[in-house]
């Protein structure tokens, strides 16, 4: 099922690109450093690739609106620190197909700042406590979609690539703490990341 949905997303996209002239596209790769808010640990120090597409066009000189569509591993990651004997080992992996719609403003003929949600479908998930895997029943169910607000900036190296800077923090809660929740923010758990992309566009 989540195979057919994936499928279902790309056909959309590639619809998109080629419906109009007017869409530019190309593609993405680049890096996420990750947290989860309400896990008890704290720093960007979970890594993870995103690679995908994306396809953008003008809505005037200044202003332009795009979408993507990437595949996104989040997470969160505590590792021992031998100065303080904290021996505990903590990981979260998370691997998501999202899908980021933004408004970009171009601030000079090489910069812009860009901002928009970014809807996130969860294809995998996988706990791990000092180097052991975490069963099902050890571990409290992630929500199967997320969504993000983000904030970025955007600067054009040539013609055809561009990297994008950007800070992104979910909406809604990616799972609720065990128990009965009863505050929204403080019994539930938000990924937290910064994000650093490389775009390079193709010519249709």
């Amino acid at each position: 099922m989540k195979q057919f949905s994936v499928l279902i997303i790309l056909l959309v996209f590639v619809g998109m690109t080629a419906y109009s002239q007017s869409f530019q596209g190309g593609v993405l790769a680049g890096l996420n450093a990750s947290q989860v808010d309400g896990d008890s640990y704290s720093g960007y120090h979970k890594p993870g690739i995103v690679a995908g597409a994306y396809v953008l066009t003008n809505l005037s000189r200044t202003v332009f609106s795009g979408m993507e569509i990437k595949f996104a591993q989040k997470g969160s990651r505590k590792n021992p620190d031998p100065k303080t004997d904290d021996q505990v080992k903590y990981i979260i992996r998370l691997n998501y197909i999202d899908i980021p719609l933004y408004l970009g403003v171009r601030t000079s003929e090489k910069t812009s700042i860009l901002g928009g949600l970014s809807a996130g479908y969860l294809m995998s998930s996988i706990e791990y406590f000092n180097d052991e895997k975490l069963s099902p029943e050890d571990t409290h169910p992630f929500n199967n979609f997320d969504i993000q607000g983000f904030l970025g900036f955007r600067f054009q190296v040539t013609d055809r690539l561009a990297i994008d800077l950007r800070g992104a923090y979910s909406i809604l809660p990616i799972r609720e703490k065990p128990g009965n929740a009863k505050d929204y923010w403080k019994d539930s758990q938000f990924s937290n990341l910064l994000n650093t992309t490389l775009l390079y566009r193709f010519d249709f």
